[in-house]
């Protein structure tokens, strides 16, 4: 444990943060499941789970928790899927 008061506060503020990811993290696993499975079972509103999934993917974009080329890859793929299923 740290003995200087900055120390401290960087403990605290990095664990907070560190929830507040794991959280976020999380959320995005599982909006993306949700429209892959949407996507796989032929629903008729997976256009609408994908839209929300891109949606999610570019916000954890913005907040750093997945780099850009991630994002793009997760995009695309979710895309090529909605793309097949719909033909």
């Amino acid at each position: 444990m740290p003995n200087i008061k900055s120390a401290k506060k960087r403990v605290l503020v990095s664990e907070k943060k560190a929830l507040q990811n794991k959280t976020l993290k999380t959320n995005l696993k599982t909006v993306l499941k949700k429209a892959d499975a949407a996507v796989v079972a032929g629903a008729a509103d997976s256009a609408e789970a994908v839209k929300v999934a891109i949606k999610k993917v570019d916000q954890a974009v913005a907040k750093n928790l997945l780099h850009k080329n991630t994002a793009a890859h997760k995009k695309s793929a979710l895309m090529k899927k909605l793309a097949v299923a719909s033909k």
